[in-house]
This record gives structure tokens, sequence and C-alpha cells, in this order.
């Protein structure tokens, strides 16, 4: 088989989004499904094989990401027909959305979408001078009409499926998280990490790892470290990332007078910068509660790291079972007391890690690679559930 995403987002932008493009293509070459990709492109990208880079236009308002230009992806169009694609898969709904429509029509092949942005929780922080309540009624009305256009969709987690079917999509809905590449998340250099960033080694951590956006609810950590601080004078907070609101939180953080009790790292370099920087933490702190379903949780635990976070949206497909974790609500005290009780008891945090690295491991990248696999035998060939135990007919949709 042979799959076209399109993305308006991947490395060297770092996010969740460009996360799961690069896991599942690893997962699916395994299993002989051959991903390409078309991504805008960005300065100091790497070359990656499969990947078509779309000269891009730069955004003013954010400059982390980039405009494809349209009329740049039609002239793939006679490579991509080539190919011959089975079907199209877009990760994004912006540009890549209606350019992979138009692909899709013109290879005569189906098309289906992951929706990994709650939108209707995420816009009114980015258009503040309209009304919370109209923002959500568009994102509603954005996302129904655009997924009712799809052969099917893939929902990260139960609650972006329940989501998506109150909005009035109809179409056929795939719960498929993206799994962890858990070799990735196995070791790390956790006494090097500290003592590469002056942290002591008895110094207590406690880490979010994410995009430094406002829907993330970084804020709330701010207030928690605040507040627990002043019963673990030693706490450090360990913000690892970028994004759009920090300044804001930077800003936050001299209000609270959290000084030495705070510090932003920027982003972490996946290979090695990033699980060094885990294995170094005491306890993972999580506040956002839009999340469609919160890798960094999942990464975390493969690492051994206790999580306390808050169970809501896709969050609560991984915290819900108080599997690793420590389940809080978004009360700074009650998120507070929480921290401080996991940081004076070592023995539960290490019980707590143990659990979580266990967890972790049902949540593979091959396992879930596999299920997405099935999702696009069964959009391409309907009548593969009619063969007898489970085997797929063998042709595609191009017939070959």
């Amino acid at each position: 088989m042979r799959v076209l995403m399109v993305s308006d987002v991947y490395f060297p932008r770092v996010n969740g989004v460009s996360t799961s493009i690069q896991t599942f293509r690893e997962a699916l070459a395994v299993l002989d499904v051959q991903v390409d990709l078309i991504a805008p492109a960005y300065p100091n990208e790497l070359d990656e094989p499969g990947v078509s880079r779309v000269p891009s236009r730069y955004l003013a308002f954010d400059p982390e990401d980039r405009m494809m230009r349209r009329g740049l992806i039609r002239r793939l169009l006679p490579q991509l027909q080539a190919a011959q694609y089975d079907l199209v898969h877009i990760q994004t709904p912006f540009i890549a959305h209606y350019a992979g429509m138009a692909l899709a029509r013109q290879l005569g092949v189906p098309v289906v979408a992951t929706y990994h942005t709650f939108f209707e929780e995420y816009l009114h922080h980015y258009a503040r001078l309209l009304p919370a309540v109209l923002t959500r009624a568009l994102a509603r009305r954005f996302s129904r009409s655009q997924c009712n256009a799809l052969a099917g969709v893939i929902a990260p987690s139960s609650a972006m499926h329940d989501g998506l079917r109150r909005y009035g999509v109809t179409v056929p809905i795939a719960v498929i998280p993206t799994g962890i590449p858990l070799r990735q998340f196995a070791e790390g250099d956790g006494a090097g990490f500290r003592q590469q960033h002056d942290i002591a080694p008895d110094r207590e951590l406690a880490l979010f790892v994410g995009r430094v956006a406002h829907e993330k609810n970084i804020d709330l950590l701010l207030e928690v470290a605040a507040r627990a601080r002043l019963q673990r004078p030693r706490l450090l907070l360990l913000i690892a990332g970028e994004g759009p609101a920090l300044a804001h939180l930077q800003a936050r953080a001299t209000q609270l007078g959290l000084g030495e009790h705070v510090r932003f790292l920027g982003y972490l370099d996946r290979a090695k910068a990033l699980p060094d920087c885990y294995r170094a933490a005491d306890v993972f702190v999580f506040g956002s509660t839009t999340e469609t379903q919160g890798l960094v949780l999942l990464e975390a635990m493969a690492m051994g790291v206790p999580v306390l976070g808050i169970p809501a949206m896709g969050a609560r497909d991984i915290l819900g079972p108080g599997i690793g974790c420590v389940c809080t609500s978004d009360n700074a005290d009650d998120f507070a007391a929480k921290l401080v009780a996991l940081l004076q008891d070592p023995q539960k945090r290490q019980q707590l890690g143990m659990a979580a690295c266990d967890y972790a491991q049902g949540w593979s990248a091959p396992a879930t690679a596999e299920r997405l696999l099935a999702f696009y035998r069964q959009t391409v060939l309907p009548q593969a559930n009619a063969l007898p135990d489970g085997a797929v007919q063998p042709q595609t949709a191009t017939g070959r």
C-alpha cells in the first residue's frame, strides 16, 4: 500500500502533529506501507526520504509556522499520479486540507484525516476580541463541514470521537492514538542533564514538556509552583518547549516571584536531550484540559516518570485508569497539595514510575500503526470486513 500524507506542519517545527506523522510513517514502513508526505519548507530543514517540501510564506502573527503555496502543491500532481497512491491522509485543517482534498479527487482515491486539535477550546485563545460562544460555534461548523467531506476520520482519543459526533460528524470515526517509539524513550542520562544545566543532583524537579501556548494552561503550573515552593523551597519547575505564550509566561513567573524556581529550556532534541530531561525529573506535571491525546504524558511514563495531571479531554484516556499517575483538578491549591505530597514521598514516586513504565508499553507505535492500517484497508476496501479470518482482499483502490 502507498499513502500520501499532507500536512501544514512537520519537523523542524516541533509539535504533536509532527511527532505523530513521523511515528506513524516509521511504524507503517515496517508493515510494508510506504507513506510519503507533502509539508511546508522551513529554514534549516533536514532532507528526509519521501518528504516533498513546498515553498511557503512566513506568517508574521505566528513565526513558528509557514503557509504552503497552493499553486506549487498542484505542480506536484504529475509525479504524484506516477506514484499510484491508494489514499490521501490529511493531517491538518488549513491549506493541507483543501490541497489534500483536491489531490485526492485528481488521483481518484479516498481521503481520510486525523483530527489533531480541539478547535472549540483553541480558537478563543487566539481570537480574543470575539465572544467565546461565537468562536466555539464557528469551530464546530468548520469541523463538521470538513470531516463530513471525508471517507473517514481518525480521532486520537475517545473524547475527541465523542466531540466530533456531537458536532454532527456522520462519517466513520476510528479512535487511534499515536503510539510511542518505546526504544526512543527507554534510556536517558538524568544525572548528566542536571550537570549540564547546573541543577543540583538532589534538587526536586517538576517537568512540563510541550508547546508553550495559551491553551496548554501553563499559567496553572506557575500558580502551582508558587504555592508548592512554600513547602518545598528547593522545587524547580522546568518548562521545555517554545511557543507564542513564552513572553507572557516569563512575565507571569516574575510576578509570582518564582525567580530561581522556574526555568524555560526551549525545545530539546528528541533523540538525546529530551529523554535525558525526562530522566532527570521527579514528577511530570500537566495542566492542559484541551488535549486531543497528550503524547508527552506517555513519553514521560515510558521513561518511568510519575505523572500529575488533569484527566480531561484526550488526556482522560491516558490518565483515567490511574496507573502510574496521580489525577488532580484544575484548582491550583489542589494541584499544589498533590505535588507536595508526591515530592515528600520518594517511595510512592518510585512505585508510580515503575507502574507508568509498564503501562506505557501498551501504547507502542507498532500496535497503533496496525490499527491505522486496518482502518486504511476498511476505508479503501469496505468489503475487507466480509473476508474470513480477518483476511484482506489482495488488491487496492488502484487495482494493484
